[in-house]
Parts: C-alpha cells; structure tokens; sequence
C-alpha cells in the first residue's frame, strides 16, 4: 500500500492532470472557461469569489514554499523552525478559513439561487466536495499538531514530494507521517488530477501574453471636428 500511495498515485495524477490539460486544449477549448454564473447573480459572487481566489491563491503559495524550499534555505536566512511554524500556523489557518469561507458562500449561493442551481453540473459538485475536502483537512491536520512546534513535515512529506521529481520516490520519509497528514496528501492529490476536468482548468489560463503586449495608444478627438464628416471626392449621391 505505501508504495501504491506514495510511489505510484503521484504519477497517476500527473499523467491524468496532463492528459486532461492536453485533451481539452485539443477538443474542447470552447470549455475552457469558467462557465461565469455572474449574469445570473452578482451581489453574493462579488463577496465570495474574490475571498476564495485570494485565499486560496495563499495557500498554495505556502504549499510550495513548505514542499520545495528546504528547510537549510530558511535556516540560512535566519528564520527559525519555531518561527516557520507560527508562520505556518497563523498564516495558513488564515488563507485556509478565507478559502473555505468563500467556497461555502459560493456553494450557499448555488444552492438558493434557481438559475445558478441549474447551471452547476455534477462536475461541479464533485469539484466543490474534493477541494472543500483538501482544505478542510490540511487545516485540520496542522490545528491537530500545534504543541511545539508541531509536526515538522519538512523532514518528512518535504523531501518526499521532492523525490518524486528525480524519479525515486522516498518511500521511508512517509512511513511515520500522521494518517490526518497522508489523507491530505491523498486527497490533494485527487484535486489536481480533477483540474483539468473541472472548470479550475482556468487556472491555467494567466493572461501572461498581457505583460509583453505592445501599449494601447488612444486618441483624443478635436471638439471642433466633432460632427459630420465632410464630403469626400467619390460616388455622387443618389438621386443628387
């Protein structure tokens, strides 16, 4: 089991999340989208999807700072392990409640709002329970160990998540990890292979192109040339 779950489940889910990117970009770019309900209501929408963009926008910088920087990077920057975890646990219990606050507000506005209701598919659903699952738990997770400096998984699911890109996967550095931790991972692991069949895919879709786009340049008109057009050599009028 340890080797299915933490040797070959992470390139399962690469391959699916891949594949998905790869087949929607071919055969449904029309569905690339959002599928924005905003025209159907936009007072709860414009309270709830900026809280969970940004908090989740927060969390997963705070994954990939705790997965990919090794602890020695920090320690030579001068912050402390006890000073990483309050970090960790305000911070991230901060995002996580922002994130989790705005997915509840969208699925409440789902849910009461007839047209709205009607355009959420089972995709959708199945979408809102896995990534509300994912962030549920790791906050659940990081409040179960907060003694201390509480469960220091840059010893341990850190470097394992960073074996995994060299093709030999850290078997060992999984084995005493707490089981609220492995059901995180596993479940975080099952959001991203639903990325690209959900509408997150948009998340692939930054308008990078928009930073290297040459400047719109717009023009005032003169207030005195404002009007008809003056007649220009051509056609005559009909019936002139």
């Amino acid at each position: 089991m340890t080797t299915l779950l933490w040797g070959v489940l992470p390139y399962v889910t690469f391959a699916l999340l891949v594949a998905g990117l790869v087949w929607r970009h071919r055969y449904d770019r029309f569905g690339w989208t959002t599928r924005s309900s905003q025209v159907y209501e936009s007072r709860l929408l414009n309270i709830a999807s900026p809280a969970f963009h940004y908090g989740i926008l927060f969390v997963l910088v705070g994954h990939l700072v705790g997965l990919f920087v090794p602890a020695s990077w920090t320690d030579s920057l001068g912050v402390s392990e006890h000073t990483y975890h309050l970090f960790s646990l305000y911070g991230g219990t901060a995002a996580g409640a922002l994130t989790v606050a705005g997915i509840v507000l969208l699925i409440y506005r789902r849910r009461t709002n007839a047209p709205v209701f009607r355009a959420t598919t089972a995709n959708d659903k199945l979408m809102y329970v896995v990534l509300l699952g994912a962030i549920v738990l790791g906050m659940v997770a990081k409040l179960t160990h907060v003694s201390g400096d509480g469960y220091d998984y840059r010893q341990s699911i850190a470097p394992w998540a960073r074996s995994l890109f060299t093709l030999q996967p850290d078997l060992e550095r999984m084995a005493g990890v707490p089981v609220l931790y492995q059901i995180h991972a596993v479940v975080g692991m099952a959001l991203i292979a639903l990325v690209p069949y959900t509408r997150l895919v948009h998340m692939f879709s930054a308008p990078v192109q928009y930073l290297f786009r040459p400047y719109l340049v717009y023009r005032s008109r003169d207030p005195e040339q404002l009007g008809p057009r003056p007649e220009r050599r051509g056609w005559e009028k009909a019936g002139s």
